[in-house]
């Protein structure tokens, strides 16, 4: 221990005689190291600690209907039945679900974002209440017999003043009474990542929180999110398989509905299919190993730094080991220099993770119908991390410039004058084999970012197959404002018809989705004459609209006729459908007259018309079967006004919420925005990922140059005895260009035949991230590798114009 403290002392003063060498490594290492701990903290607190505040969470996992690999599905009341009572490996199984709920009875009132769930919710996932309890088993038998709520710590505060009294007192929600019982930990925002849940109710009480009825005894409906917790060595394997058996009797009992669906996956936490977690899950990691490659640029561009300085120490080394040092000590001495160096870029690095931890959540879309509430932190596992990765780079980079160090003869180094440069021509093939991998892992880099800016270019020509230009969109819920069905839709005409006769406003329908909006529907569907394959899954995306829901987006009814108002419950049931779904269902054949029968109402509905093919789930997405409903046919009570305007429709915003409270002043107007911003919301991925991606592969691409200028740099100087005895000898300055410009050349194309070699061999992995791309698009390929190029001669020129600078007769007395 004591010649290890040796070696630190030793290791500072040496440092400290080489300030601009120190800063320029420790700035150089800073960058790279938080590159990584900053993308580690976002892994640590959105993957690692998905759902903060549970108790030993690596033990509770999430269940999916579907087979592993294929899309998860939700479960319906009757599943979830059949899957917890008499199983065997989990302690517990919860189940839950969103609701939209408002706050009513003092003062105004307020949406918020609410569950319902069952009453081992919180003993499953190990949350206890700070105030109050949880709910009791017995809050989990009588359908409408368990009127109380937990509310969360944020609620608590805010709208209810921290009152220390808050368990017992009364509150409305959806125009119910509700006891508040309990109050949740401040870190616990709910079971979903990255989405605050305000109010959990008994899922006995879903009847008063939803407008469709009786889902409890739905074999129809599935809309519940499951989870459970595992018994200790269980593996997910073995809950998978018991799962899977556990559901055959509703698989049997109603096939047509659990086909494509007639399996269980369990997912550890993390990979909760729902929510963010499906695609920070497969964001991050990748930002992770591209971090990983900027520092392992980092590194080299170190270590080169190292095998630079080590010359001039040859003699210092020499005259070390004359005096009995072995090499293992030297060696140590040497790894050390670089531990104290790779710290000190630790200790900055932390700094720059303290600055951008909270980067991610600025390009998170903030949206009212999902609030979303992911917490980044820099805590003791980040500073652990920082401090492992600190340690690993110092001997990353350390360890290959202390072997060649240490590896000279102290005689022959010795007999060498003390101006001596002469550093060998194995030091120089090591720094230019460094520089190939910097070249080579910039490019990568460089070609990930550029086909992510090419994506991001990409969604905004990609037609969406509707206009989103000028249309304004805003939501309400007349359920929790206690409209019957018949009273709801009477509102829902009266509004149209008052937004309709606004000037500036062009036109009004109403949906309960739009395109490109995190709501989504599906409808199980048995097409007339269509005979469906064994697990072939019937389920189809589904809206209900208004009349004018086409006109109002623009979206072209290629055949037959628009709703009207004329059809409503009283009359023949209608339907309009995509294009993709006639192709499906009935290519070569005449859609108009056919009927088809929805899960929705169980009744058969009759194609009126055939609407062009729209993107309403993602900008990336094929186009997929799709049917219509009318709202007056099939009601809502959740819908989306959209209005086009003939101006700017934020400017309208205020308008159109005046107008629905002329109609209903208590009524609650949320989530009020453009159409326009639904869709650069929708293109966020390809936002983000072009973002970091761009911006270590601009750090990659300084680093590589930097690099290729000091081994290049580096060698000149090595040669310049030898430049002086060409050029006396009669050699040009266009010989020496040649000379030293094209070792710096073989060295860039020596990289990038690696580089466009790893490229082609991983981008394919992106190409779930990549919009109106490919993952070997040629003109990204062909424009960053000219840049590399461009950028790499650059850097070689500068030394080659000082080589050709060189006066012959200094050059010859250099050694």
């Amino acid at each position: 221990m004591t010649s290890f403290w040796q070696d630190v002392r030793y290791s500072l003063r040496m440092i400290a005689k080489a300030p601009g060498y120190a800063a320029i490594a420790i700035l150089t290492l800073a960058l790279g190291i938080g590159a990584n701990t900053t993308i580690f903290s976002w892994i640590n607190s959105a993957l690692l600690n998905p759902v903060p505040g549970l108790a030993t969470p690596n033990e509770v996992v999430s269940l999916t209907l579907s087979k592993p690999g294929d899309n998860p599905f939700p479960l319906t009341y009757p599943d979830v039945e059949a899957m917890r009572d008499g199983q065997q490996s989990f302690t517990g199984i919860a189940a839950c679900n969103f609701a939209q709920m408002s706050l009513t009875g003092k003062g105004k009132p307020e949406r918020v974002f609410g569950m319902v769930a069952s009453a081992n919710y919180f003993d499953v996932l190990g949350v206890r209440p700070i105030l109050g309890r949880g709910f009791l088993p017995a809050e989990d038998e009588k359908p409408g017999g368990a009127p109380v709520a937990v509310i969360s710590y944020r609620l608590w505060q805010t709208h209810f003043g921290a009152n220390p009294d808050i368990v017992g007192q009364t509150i409305e929600i959806n125009q119910h009474p509700y006891t508040i019982v309990g109050v949740t930990p401040a870190v616990f925002q709910g079971s979903q990542t990255g989405v605050r849940t305000e109010i959990w109710v008994p899922i006995m009480m879903e009847s008063q929180l939803n407008p469709l009825g009786d889902l409890l005894h739905d074999h129809h409906y599935f809309w519940l999110l499951e989870f459970g917790r595992l018994k200790p060595g269980v593996s997910l394997q073995q809950a998978q398989a018991e799962m899977t058996l556990r559901l055959k009797s509703e698989v049997k009992n109603y096939p047509e509905e659990h086909k494509g669906h007639d399996s269980v996956t369990v997912y550890p936490l993390w990979r909760n299919p729902f929510g963010l977690n499906e695609f920070l899950s497969t964001l991050l990691p990748m930002l992770m190993i591209i971090a990983g490659l900027v520092l392992l640029l980092a590194c080299a561009n170190v270590a080169n730094l190292m095998l630079v300085r080590s010359v001039g120490r040859r003699r210092e080394i020499a005259i070390r080991m004359s005096l009995g040092a072995s090499r293992w000590q030297l060696v140590r001495q040497l790894l050390v220099e670089s531990l104290m160096l790779a710290l000190a870029g630790g200790a900055v690095a932390l700094l720059i993770t303290f600055w951008t931890e909270g980067t991610l959540l600025k390009f998170l879309p903030a949206t009212e119908d999902g609030p979303l509430a992911l917490s980044i932190s820099t805590d003791r596992t980040v500073l652990m991390a920082a401090l492992v990765i600190s340690v690993l780079t110092g001997v990353i980079f350390g360890i290959l410039p202390a072997l060649r160090a240490s590896s000279v003869a102290p005689v022959a180094v010795l007999k060498e004058d003390t101006g001596s440069a002469s550093g060998g021509l194995k030091k120089a093939r090591l720094a230019s084999g460094l520089v190939v991998a910097q070249i080579s892992l910039s490019l990568l880099l460089l070609i990930c970012a550029g086909l992510f800016i090419r994506s991001f270019l990409s969604a905004h020509q990609i037609n969406p197959g509707f206009n989103p230009h000028n249309v304004l969109t805003a939501s309400y819920d007349l359920f929790t404002a206690g409209y019957s069905d018949a009273s709801g839709a009477e509102f829902d005409r009266q509004l149209i018809a008052k937004l309709g006769a606004l000037p500036g406003i062009q036109s009004v329908a109403m949906s309960d989705r739009v395109p490109l909006a995190s709501d989504s529907g599906s409808t199980s569907v048995k097409p007339e004459g269509y005979v469906s394959q064994a697990n072939e899954s019937m389920e189809t995306q589904v809206a209900i609209i208004t009349p004018n829901y086409f006109q109002t987006l623009q979206i072209p009814i290629v055949k037959g006729r628009d709703f009207t108002l004329w059809d409503t419950k009283s009359s023949r049931r209608v339907v309009i459908v995509s294009q993709a779904f006639v192709d499906r269902y009935w290519p070569n054949q005449e859609a108009l007259g056919k009927q088809l029968n929805s899960d929705l109402t169980h009744e058969w509905f009759t194609v009126i018309g055939v609407a062009r093919d729209s993107k309403m789930t993602g900008l990336n997405e094929k186009p997929v079967p799709f049917v219509f409903l009318p709202q007056y046919q099939v009601y809502r009570s959740t819908m989306i006004i959209i209005v086009r305007t003939t101006a700017d429709p934020l400017a309208v915003g205020k308008t159109v919420e005046k107008t629905i409270h002329e109609l209903n002043a208590d009524l609650v107007v949320f989530d009020v925005t453009t159409l326009e911003l639904r869709e650069q919301i929708a293109s966020f991925p390809q936002r983000i990922a072009g973002t970091f991606v761009g911006a270590f592969a601009l750090l990659a691409l300084i680093l590589a140059a930097v690099g290729i200028y000091g081994v290049t740099a580096y060698t000149t100087r090595q040669r310049t005895h030898e430049i002086g005895i060409r050029m006396t000898l009669g050699a040009s300055k266009d010989d020496i260009l040649r000379l030293v410009l094209g070792h710096g050349l073989r060295l860039t194309l020596a990289g990038v035949g690696l580089g466009l070699a790893a490229s082609f061999a991983l981008t394919r992995y992106l190409s779930s991230l990549l919009l109106g791309v490919t993952s070997t698009d040629a003109l990204t390929f062909s424009s960053v590798t000219i840049l590399l190029c461009a950028v790499a001669l650059l850097a070689c020129f500068i030394p080659t114009r000082r080589a050709m600078r060189v006066d012959p007769i200094v050059a010859l007395r250099y050694e």
